[in-house]
């Protein structure tokens, strides 16, 4: 027995040695899940390490609360607009996927290795399931960057379809054991992991989105700690209520994210550190937990297996589960690749060991090489097959610095760091020249690694990070400055309304969000606005129509001067006759008794 004092030891040797590999995966290309696999079977008791583990229990909790902490950070850093873009083609990847895989890996299993129909199936139950902890590492940090709605759908099956691997492991152990009948009794353990799962995590996650950001804490250390707390409370609640912890966890971290807690960043620099430790102990510890020379005696058959799972089965799912979301033939390609298998399998593979069923060392042997397998061909491919299906997307900068806004209280304030490239439309621009919301503030440039403070005739240049200040509600009208000037600006904002000022130029709204004012473009909007309500005098509550934009006069300074604008996107009116809407008032009338048709938006005659 290890002393405690030994055991310290050994733990931070493993977390340098998995920082190190870490170094030289990103300098080499290998997958960093394979070399603390690898890290841990040479610590093993037929390692260099000696270090005698055996306890697949105990390995089973350490992963287990790994992979929940991991779900709970993917979850909190998961936007909703990436589940709405997703949910569909995740949600059936995530169930009838998986079943299929599991049914394809099974069959072909049994055949292999010798083992029953049921048997096979239970190992193609373990290994059916893409890995989040892996998928979350190459999409978030491995250098791979594809298209935003590939990437959602990765993430978001591989977060959710842990209750359909746990369902089918679960159920053919009890079935295999005779405490479950086929049938009726397998249905209702899928259902109810599902269904508590979705329940218990959304509550809590509701709940705690409201505490996080209704109770003072004093200590700015303690909200990532009661994060913490409440992700670990949703999956014990409903893993006691017969659900999918896994699931709930994740859904928990999804609506915390969402809601903004207090101390959000610094939540999630918490979990930047969380999440690595999880990683290095939970794929070193189930490295230690193999064994090599058992490993070598069902390589074979496990290289069978492997070749099946990737090039046959998970591409047999993805084509029929994908393809009716418009999905093309490069991307479904690319979806089938990324069957990644990972701490997941490994733990399911656990499940027959602890239930002491027979040929549960052949299993969980097999699974351990197949995720080896899975980890080196598929993972240190990735970034290759992005490049050649095309569906690579440009790498986001990273800026040297950052810029924080620490709070323990709630601050409806958003930092967001843009990069300014050569297409950017903010480029070769002074600041005090955008058309930006009032409020907005830029906080800094940085400049080839020098920090520039920021002035009205400081210019953007191409390879700057912009730092900037806003309210959240602005943040898409600030987008839109800083976007791609190939790209149209967006007329479908919603019937928000952003605040501008008066003073800024028709030229720079015409630049910056695609107005195509032709007329008056070196006119301020205050001035525009006047000649389109001349002959009457502005007043608060004026609106001016052009195009499919409002500008509502919101605010006027004390000589009559408009100070603040209320611009409002809306949908394109149906006149019916083709006609143009001109300068109209308060009550909706047109300033004037009579207009005529106009194109484009040109001012009407009045």
């Amino acid at each position: 027995m290890l002393s405690i004092e030994t055991l310290i030891l050994i733990t931070g040797i493993l977390l340098l040695l998995g920082i190190a590999s870490n170094k030289f995966s990103a300098r080499m290309g290998v997958p960093v899940l394979f070399l603390f696999l690898v890290i841990g079977m040479l610590a093993g008791s037929e390692g260099i390490g000696g270090i005698e583990f055996e306890d697949y229990a105990l390995a089973n909790g350490i992963g287990t609360v790994a992979l929940c902490l991991i779900l709970f950070d993917g979850g909190i850093r998961t936007p909703y607009a990436s589940i709405r873009s997703a949910w569909k083609p995740a949600g059936v990847l995530a169930t009838v996927g998986v079943l299929i895989t599991a049914l394809i890996t099974g069959i072909a299993a049994s055949w292999i290795l010798g083992l029953s129909l049921w048997q096979g199936l239970l190992l193609g139950s373990i290994v059916g399931s893409t890995d989040a902890s892996v998928v979350f590492a190459v999409l978030r940090g491995g250098g791979v960057h594809i298209r935003p709605r590939l990437a959602n759908t990765l993430e978001v099956e591989s977060g959710s379809n842990d209750p359909m691997a746990i369902f089918l492991t679960v159920g053919l152990i009890q079935m295999l054991g005779g405490e479950v009948p086929f049938g009726f009794g397998l249905v209702t353990l899928f259902l109810n992991q599902l269904a508590v799962g979705v329940f218990v995590g959304i509550a809590v996650g509701w709940t705690g989105a409201w505490l996080l950001r209704h109770i003072r804490l004093e200590a700015a250390g303690l909200y990532p700690v009661m994060a913490t707390a409440l992700g670990l409370f949703s999956f014990g609640f409903a893993a006691e209520l017969g659900g999918s912890g896994f699931l709930s966890v994740y859904l928990t971290g999804i609506v915390i994210g969402n809601r903004r807690p207090i101390f959000h960043r610094g939540i999630l620099l918490f979990y930047d550190g969380v999440t690595w430790i999880c990683q290095i102990l939970m794929f070193i510890a189930l490295g230690i937990l193999s064994f090599p020379s058992r490993l070598i005696d069902v390589a074979i058959p496990a290289l069978m297996i492997a070749f099946i799972l990737i090039f046959i089965a998970r591409p047999v799912a993805v084509f029929i589960c994908a393809a009716p979301f418009k999905f093309s033939t490069r991307e479904l390609t690319f979806l089938s690749w990324v069957g990644l298998k990972g701490a997941v399998p490994i733990t399911l593979a656990t499940f027959p060991m602890i239930a002491g069923l027979p040929s549960a060392s052949v299993l969980f042997d097999t699974v351990f090489f197949v995720v080896l397998v899975s980890a080196l061909v598929q993972g240190w491919t990735l970034p290759t097959i992005a490049r050649r299906l095309k569906l690579e997307v440009s790498k986001r900068h990273q800026a040297p610095v950052t810029l924080e806004l620490s709070s323990l209280r709630n601050v409806d304030a958003d930092i967001v760091d843009y990069y300014v490239d050569e297409n950017c439309r903010a480029t070769n621009c002074l600041i005090k020249d955008l058309a930006l919301p009032d409020g907005v503030v830029i906080g800094l440039i940085v400049r080839d690694d020098q920090i520039i403070m920021p002035q009205g005739r400081s210019e953007l240049q191409s390879g700057d990070h912009v730092i900037v200040m806003m309210r959240p509600q602005v943040r898409v009208l600030v987008d839109q400055v800083f976007a791609n000037r190939k790209h149209p600006a967006s007329k479908t904002l919603g019937d928000l309304e952003f605040p501008l000022r008066g003073s800024i130029r028709m030229s720079d709204l015409n630049l910056f969000y695609d107005l195509n004012v032709d007329k008056d473009k070196d006119a301020t909007l205050d001035q525009w606005i006047r000649r389109r309500l001349a002959p009457k005098i502005p007043v608060a509550g004026d609106v001016v129509q052009f195009d499919q934009i409002a500008f509502h006069v919101r605010e006027l300074s004390a000589n009559g001067g408009i100070e603040f604008v209320g611009m409002v996107f809306q949908a394109a009116a149906d006149s019916g006759d083709g006609e143009a809407e001109g300068a109209i008032t308060k009550n909706g009338a047109l300033a004037g008794d009579s207009q005529r048709s106009v194109e484009h938006g040109e001012e009407a005659s009045v």
